[in-house]
């Protein structure tokens, strides 16, 4: 069964397993110059921010390394294409040339026969998004004293990435069960796909019981601390507090600030005799694997319900 199975499957597997080595391979050779900012190891920054090398390894990231970003937001969409095209085909080309009539109807019951590809696929896709996540959190290192609560950093790195790669694959399953054709498959579960994602991502994770606070503007500190003062929190709004309570945030908020930056060295000296404060509406970093646990047990969810919802079906077909 287990040859079989590789005989029915192994362009695929090989071709995807070229793709996940050729990112692997690429992000090694980009990201070592990045580290090689930090002699002294990113975590030695993480907690010395005001130190003069720091900050001037920060500044060379930011100004050398900002394609970084594009390629990281693409890689968003590496866990379907290791999950949804190892699913898509997995019973769609059996229904699409009709092989389905001689493989059911053999000695194999045809729930074990499915059951045994789907363990088989669907543990190809996690080891392979495994290793990708792997690869990228290694790249990201730097990276995440920028930012690391974003599409670029959350959904790229930890054991999230797995999930999402097997809900892929198990929307791409179903899909091919349904409409038995691999391509329309293939392109019904990247529609699928594409829109939960990027709503848990673009709505539901950042209004998870986000965090505001109000601080007090210290006169004489400088200037205004923008967001909370660590780069790696998720910032969904930020503004100040008038003397009467008001929140002022948006455009509102970019004119105040205007006017306590109008021939004044310090703008913060304007703001606290004003009554300000400022207030921030965030999702702290500290959340990371909380989040991370609760976004793969909701996608690793979906996909045992998709999955078994298919071997259900399958059980009741020309039966």
């Amino acid at each position: 069964m287990t040859w079989l199975i590789w005989r029915q499957h192994r362009a695929e597997a090989l071709a995807l397993g070229a793709f996940v080595a050729v990112i692997a391979a690429c992000l090694l050779v980009l990201g070592q110059p990045m580290h090689d900012l930090f002699p002294r190891g990113t975590e030695f920054c993480s907690t010395h921010a005001a130190d003069q090398s720091c900050r001037a390894a920060l500044s060379r990231l930011q100004q050398d390394f900002g394609y970084s970003t594009t390629l990281l937001i693409l890689l968003n969409f590496a866990p379907f294409a290791i999950g949804g095209f190892l699913g898509a085909p997995l019973l769609a080309r059996e229904l699409e040339s009709g092989t389905w009539q001689l493989a059911w109807t053999q000695a194999i019951p045809r729930t074990r026969w499915l059951i045994a590809k789907i363990a088989a696929l669907g543990a190809l896709t996690a080891g392979l998004a495994a290793g990708l996540s792997t690869v990228v959190g290694w790249y990201r290192q730097p990276l995440d004293l920028l930012g690391g609560f974003d599409i670029t950093g959350f959904d790229l790195t930890g054991v999230a990435p797995v999930a999402y790669a097997l809900f892929a694959f198990a929307v791409g399953t179903a899909a091919g069960g349904l409409l038995g054709r691999s391509l329309p498959a293939a392109a019904t579960a990247f529609v699928v796909f594409v829109a939960v994602r990027f709503t848990v991502a673009g709505w539901i994770r950042p209004h998870l019981f986000p965090v505001t606070r109000v601080d007090a503007i210290a006169p004489g500190s400088g200037d205004v601390v923008q967001g909370t003062g660590n780069n790696r929190d998720m910032i969904l709004n930020e503004g100040f507090v008038d003397a009467s309570g008001r929140r002022i945030d948006g455009l509102a908020a970019v004119i105040v600030e205007g006017k306590a930056r109008e021939g004044a060295t310090d703008p913060t000296l304007y703001l606290h005799d004003h009554g300000y404060r400022k207030w921030v509406v965030y999702q702290p970093i500290e959340r990371f694997w909380t989040f991370q646990l609760v976004e793969t047990v909701f996608y690793a969810g979906l996909a045992a319900i998709l999955l078994t919802l298919v071997v259900l079906r399958i059980r009741r077909r020309a039966s």
